[in-house]
């Protein structure tokens, strides 16, 4: 199933000023309590908790074709984290992108996000 996507700016700088965040070389990972879980709960077809998933790709990094590049490797990096690891559900998490992630490989990215996932107490057991 595909990710639930924030669309919306308040939510960006909530998760920017009061959020969690673990730096890497790649990302930057901002994670924070979605007070609107429950409702996507009861709305979602198995009833089961969800995160919500933000990009954030600056023209810093590049043109179009190399920011849609990278944004399609943090969401596999991200996908890939959610199917590997136990992660915590009913979450915000805002995945940042930094200069490095132009030349990464998305195993890079899975690796860099399961440390900093770790480090913000993301993962419901040890792995």
């Amino acid at each position: 199933m595909k990710c639930v996507a924030v669309k919306e700016n308040h939510l960006y700088q909530k998760a920017y000023t009061k959020g969690k965040k673990a730096v890497g070389r790649y990302t930057v990972v901002y994670v924070m309590k979605d007070l609107k879980a429950s409702l996507l709960k009861r709305a979602h077809p198995l009833k089961v908790s969800i995160n919500r998933v933000g990009l954030t790709v600056t023209k810093k990094i590049g043109g179009a074709v190399i920011r849609n590049r990278v944004k399609r490797i943090l969401r596999e990096g991200y996908r890939l984290c959610e199917k590997e690891l136990p992660l915590r559900r009913g979450r915000i998490v805002i995945i940042v992108a930094r200069e490095a992630a132009k030349s990464a490989k998305s195993t890079d990215i899975y690796s860099e996000m399961k440390k900093q996932f770790a480090s913000l107490g993301m993962l419901d057991g040890e792995v």
